[in-house]
């Protein structure tokens, strides 16, 4: 009884975190959205994720394209950098963004991005083809699907918006 027990709290806890961030189904189209609809990222936004501090600078949308730039340090020094476009794709919008090291290296091949396909929008929430974003006041929260080790895991980056 008691394995039963642990099993089942195990199902509800692991379909709690999965439902925090959506996948596309292949059938699945994205969801509908223009840029505008993303203008409450405007913004610098400073915080933690990955066990280290954050920062984050979305800039207003221009001719379908909203731009972002994402670093990450630990300890006082840079480990990656992250250069973000939230694009207008048809009906829908995606992120795309690529990784760069601290030398600048970047971490995909030259002509591919890492891309998040939209699932559905909110009242200032976004859901993404494995990444969730939420604005709450001034507070910004990312959780985002990753692999460590090749095991699924859900990180959060957890901002408040600061002045420049």
């Amino acid at each position: 009884m008691k394995a039963l027990f642990t099993f089942l709290l195990f199902l509800t806890f692991s379909h709690f975190s999965i439902g925090q961030v959506r996948q596309l189904a292949p059938e699945q189209n994205p969801g509908k959205a223009s840029i505008e609809d993303f203008d409450w990222l405007v913004g610098y936004w400073s915080g933690t994720g990955l066990g280290g501090d954050c920062e984050e600078v979305w800039m207003p949308a221009v001719d379908g394209h909203m731009i972002g730039t994402f670093r990450f340090w630990e300890n006082g020094k840079l480990v990656f950098s992250e250069f973000m476009n939230l694009v207008e794709d048809g009906e829908s919008v995606s992120m795309k963004l690529k990784h760069f090291g601290s030398d600048l290296m970047g971490w995909e091949e030259k002509e591919e991005w890492t891309t998040f396909e939209l699932i559905e929008l909110g009242e200032k929430k976004a859901y993404l083809n494995g990444m969730t974003i939420e604005r709450k006041g001034d507070q910004l929260i990312f959780q985002v699907n990753i692999s460590e080790g090749g095991e699924p895991k859900i990180e959060t980056f957890t901002y408040s918006k600061k002045s420049l």
